[in-house]
């Protein structure tokens, strides 16, 4: 309880001592591509924007308060000073510009002949805005207590001096709010990319899991066979001998196991409402009747298979059908109107498989990239050691290309 009770107090302790002591506030980083090519030639403008207030200034101070030259440059740099620190150090400015306003006040008490000049107050007023814009609202407040000090002794009519405390009160109140939505937003965009990382994450994820369980018909098609023919093997053999019928009824084993073991991983990737697949995977004896069916739907896809193939593992062969399916439905979404050309091969590296749009020629029916498809390419092929490349192509189209080794299972 008494560290909550005590707790007020050093926070505004600590709010004052920022104010006269504590580290500044600098800008945060631009993200705005414009910056680097504005900044070199911002710098020469704004450096002579400075010489031209100061020297206004000195103007001012040397024609109506008929100072002499040396001290009407001294205080005229230092009320333009602030103006080039606002942007990066505002505390700093701050405490330059308050400086100058005590001087020029305390020569207003003494000789009555001058204070401060219109390039100064401009100034010191643009300062206020960028102090409330980066302070905590506790410095701000103390800031804007501390700026009327000098107003209140140098203007003699109550009524400006009220005037001007709340101008400054509007100035620091404004610039609080916009550093209070400027911050809100900043949150909600770093919350906006967190869930999108999330949901490409979970999207990931997801794959993996449609993956894995596609992969374990593939894999236990052939681990079936392998424990079928080690089994029936004594009796399809009659030349085997007893170590050589042991060992096949220990192969037979082996894969029964193994089998057990991929069912067991596959209850615990399978969600709960997922349905059993019971249908054999698709390969590219199917990819035939994929084309007709996207050709049915309006899309202008054209197969071009090199035969005779060689032939390709289960697992490239499911792959392949998955790339080109993905390819077509991204096609007809993002492209539609464009002519598609599907094109498979074989040679010693394994299976090449491209699909290549062209130009829209209609409205897509969503901007590009707003999906997950080529995560599961890149997850499906990747499981396989291939590679993928997607890229546009320099006729406004876009082409996916795969090289999936044929060493999988056959």
């Amino acid at each position: 309880m008494e560290s909550v009770t005590r707790r007020p107090g050093g926070q505004v302790l600590g709010d004052l001592r920022r104010l006269f002591l504590g580290a500044d506030y600098p800008p945060a980083a631009s993200t705005s591509r414009r910056w680097p090519r504005i900044r070199p030639f911002l710098v020469p403008v704004l450096l002579l924007a400075l010489i031209g207030l100061t020297s206004a200034a000195y103007e001012y101070l040397t024609d109506n308060r008929h100072l002499s030259g040396g001290w009407s440059i001294l205080l005229a740099a230092a009320g333009t000073a602030p103006a080039a620190l606002m942007a990066y150090r505002p505390l700093l400015a701050w405490r330059i510009g308050f400086a100058a306003l005590l001087v020029g006040t305390v020569g207003y008490v003494t000789t009555e002949s001058w204070a401060w000049n219109p390039v100064q107050i401009l100034a010191f007023l643009a300062v206020l805005w960028f102090v409330a814009l980066r302070a905590d609202a506790g410095v701000s407040a103390w800031c804007w207590l501390f700026s009327l000090l000098p107003v209140w002794v140098y203007v003699p009519n109550a009524g400006n001096a009220w005037g001007v405390t709340v101008l400054l009160a509007a100035i620091m109140l404004v610039g609080d709010q916009v550093r209070r939505r400027r911050r809100s937003q900043r949150a909600l965009a770093e919350q906006a990319e967190r869930s999108e990382l999330e949901q490409a994450r979970r999207a990931v994820l997801q794959e993996r899991t449609r993956i894995a369980r596609e992969m374990h018909d593939v894999v236990a098609h052939s681990m079936s066979m392998i424990a079928v023919r080690a089994e029936t093997a004594p009796y399809r053999v009659a030349e085997l001998t007893g170590p050589a019928r042991e060992e096949f009824t220990e192969i037979a084993a082996s894969a029964r196991t193994a089998l057990d073991d991929m069912r067991r991983l596959l209850s615990v990737l399978r969600q709960a409402d997922d349905p059993a697949l019971t249908a054999p995977q698709p390969g590219l004896a199917e990819l035939g009747p994929l084309v007709d069916d996207a050709q049915a739907a309006g899309v202008d896809a054209h197969l071009a298979m090199e035969l005779p193939l060689r032939p390709v593992g289960e697992a490239a062969a499911l792959t392949a059908y998955r790339i080109v399916q993905e390819a077509l439905a991204n096609a007809a979404r993002y492209a539609p109107g464009s002519r598609v050309d599907v094109s498979l091969s074989a040679d010693e590296s394994g299976l090449r498989v491209q699909v290549r749009n062209g130009r829209a020629t209609g409205r897509p029916a969503r901007p590009p990239g707003a999906g997950h498809g080529l995560v599961g390419m890149r997850e499906r092929v990747a499981i396989l050691d291939g590679e993928l490349s997607t890229e546009a192509t320099g006729d406004g189209g876009f082409a996916v290309t795969a090289l999936l080794p044929d060493g999988g299972v056959h």
